[in-house]
């Protein structure tokens, strides 16, 4: 039902003494007042996540906390804590984090424009986990939905292509007007041959790159490893491993460079 219905039964609520003839005829001062009282009614008044503040203050935070330098708020929804509401209460905390993240990334322009500290700025990043949650509880609902109902998931079709660089990317499925064989713009965009010498020599590049990229990691964690082993003989050989799995610990052990400068102790 439309806002304007509901404006216009509200309204017939108001005044059922009044007859269409009346109404028409009346002027204007009564229909001011007709309307101001329809308004008035539980039905038409508007929500407000945020009471104190109307129209566009609402995209600001509230006027005490504009001088301050941390605002003490809690933490991100967790979807444990999500999945035991309703949709109905999901769809209202949606828009509330949906205003409170225009909030404040207009907070962080404003503080950004006028050169002063945006205050506690980690509250960006806890609406946008919470809003991520939500979103993830929201899809968990509606795949279960599709699989009782039709035995699919429900989600777009995706499949691994290749793109102008001969890299693989998840490409998902768009409804298109025209059939795949009448959609002359979309074959010309998927079905470019590539592969030639210049993509083929881009690739080559690329992997050495990774692969250099995987070897200076791999070394700087031996050499993080040997270190430790050097400075303290006696280190948990346990907890190194847990934070260097892909270092081989043992064997790093009896090489030369991991032994420190001190005196066993022998026949102790």
């Amino acid at each position: 039902m439309s806002a304007t219905l509901i404006k216009v039964l509200n309204l017939a609520k108001t005044v059922r003494t009044s007859t269409i003839k009346s109404l028409l005829t009346a002027p204007k001062q009564q229909w001011q007042s007709l309307c101001a009282a329809a308004l008035q009614t539980p039905h038409a008044q508007m929500v407000h996540t945020s009471p104190m503040r109307h129209g566009l203050m609402e995209f600001f935070d509230d006027p005490k906390h504009w001088s301050e330098n941390d605002v003490k708020v809690g933490r991100a929804w967790r979807t444990e804590e999500l999945r035991i509401k309703s949709n109905k209460e999901l769809h209202q905390l949606w828009f509330v984090l949906l205003k409170e993240r225009n909030m404040l990334l207009t907070m962080e322009h404003e503080c950004n424009d006028k050169m002063e500290i945006f205050p506690s700025p980690e509250r960006v990043d806890k609406v946008k986990i919470s809003m991520d949650n939500l979103e993830k509880v929201v899809r968990e609902r509606n795949t279960a939905y599709h699989l009782l109902e039709t035995g699919e998931t429900g989600e777009r079709p995706q499949k691994r292509v290749n793109n102008s660089f001969g890299l693989q990317f998840n490409y998902k499925s768009c409804e298109h007007v025209l059939p795949p064989f009448m959609n002359l713009k979309w074959i010309k965009s998927r079905n470019i041959g590539f592969g030639g010498r210049a993509v083929n020599r881009f690739l080559l590049k690329y992997r050495e790159q990774l692969y250099n990229a995987k070897r200076k990691a791999k070394n700087r964690s031996r050499n993080e490893v040997m270190m430790i082993l050097r400075r303290n003989p006696n280190f948990d050989l346990g907890v190194l491993r847990r934070k260097f799995p892909d270092v081989d610990i043992d064997k790093l052990r009896s090489a030369d460079k991991a032994r420190g400068h001190y005196v066993p102790k022998i026949g102790v």
